[in-house]
């Protein structure tokens, strides 16, 4: 019997991207910091992203150099536009097959650079206004993405109306992000219309993901109600912005009384974690670890245990597979 992950399932997302199955893991800067889980999300079907944030141009080169050798096209590079080092940009756009931005109204002069290298271009949006533009600038599809999600949610409206909204206003394939964490989720998405979706709080799990265990044990623990939005956890970024995290870390933080959390691992590099700084505890951190943003989308409620990326894919493509006559189960 064929099983919902060796089944294609065949939408404009697959065909543009080239992977058997429209699931996308998120960039997820931090617990995402080399090939590990995009190269599994790929090899079970799906297509994985790689945030570049944080990166220096050489380590991210040397992050491409081990995702071409595992065999695989169905990766993409992920940049924040107030964190854009050009020599990454660079380095993406001539070796990733896709380039995707995050933040603030799409810029042609960026898709032309990308375009120009070769890759495929995306941005994620939170209106019908920013779809638009992005289709406008030349990008190849957009990430729509609701304010269930964890990380860094810009916008105001769900997914479910966002989606409507943008697949009103653009013709290029969308990706429904913010709260998808099961089948369900998938099918719902898929249904409404989106081409593929993204995931990111199911992956933080993944056991190829670098979260610290800690991390990966309080989403476990967490319920749909714990994922609230802050905007205290953005010391020392550019500009403030808004997260949604555990609440429990939130807490932790509020109760801390130092000024440094502790010490985060970063591009190979150890440095301090300020209190209320923006990146996640992760693999060699060190110190209050749950007052460290545990970002976690509404979508958390799916996350039941620490197991390998693949079988998060396996899950989620049973969603997918409503698509090709299948059934999503319980």
């Amino acid at each position: 019997m064929t099983t919902p992950t060796q089944m294609p399932v065949d939408t404009p997302f697959t065909r543009l991207l080239g992977c058997p199955l429209p699931i996308q893991s998120a960039p997820m800067a931090g617990v995402v910091r080399d090939a590990a889980l995009p190269a599994a999300v790929a090899a079970a079907g799906g297509h994985g992203m790689m945030p570049g944030a944080f990166l220096s141009a050489p380590y991210l080169a040397r992050v491409l150099d081990d995702l071409e050798r595992s065999g695989t096209r169905a990766f993409g590079v992920n940049f924040v536009t107030l964190l854009l080092d050009p020599a990454c940009l660079e380095v993406a756009a001539s070796r990733a097959p896709l380039v995707d931005f995050f933040f603030g109204m799409p810029d042609p002069g960026l898709v032309a650079r990308v375009h120009e290298a070769g890759a495929l271009a995306s941005w994620q949006v939170v209106s019908a206004e920013e779809a638009r533009a992005a289709q406008d600038a030349g990008c190849d599809l957009v990430v729509a993405q609701g304010v269930e999600a964890g990380g860094h949610p810009r916008g105001e409206l769900g997914l479910l109306a966002l989606l409507d909204e943008v697949l009103g206003a653009v013709d290029v394939p969308v990706v429904a992000a913010g709260g998808i964490g099961g089948p369900r989720g998938v099918a719902a998405a898929l249904a409404a219309g989106a081409a593929g979706v993204r995931a990111g709080t199911r992956f933080i799990a993944a056991e190829e993901s670098a979260a610290h265990r800690s991390y990966k044990e309080a989403l476990v623990a967490a319920r749909a109600r714990d994922a609230v939005l802050t905007r205290r956890f953005c010391a020392g970024d550019p500009v403030e912005t808004t997260q949604r995290v555990l609440r429990s870390s939130l807490d932790a933080a509020e109760r801390l009384d130092v000024e440094t959390a502790g010490e985060l691992v970063v591009g190979g590099m150890r440095l301090p974690a300020p209190r209320f700084g923006s990146l996640p505890p992760t693999e060699g951190s060190s110190g209050a670890l749950d007052a460290m943003p545990l970002y976690a989308g509404q979508s958390v409620e799916g996350v039941r245990r620490v197991e390998p990326a693949g079988a998060i894919v396996a899950e989620l493509a049973r969603g997918a597979a409503v698509l090709a006559g299948g059934l999503v189960e319980a």
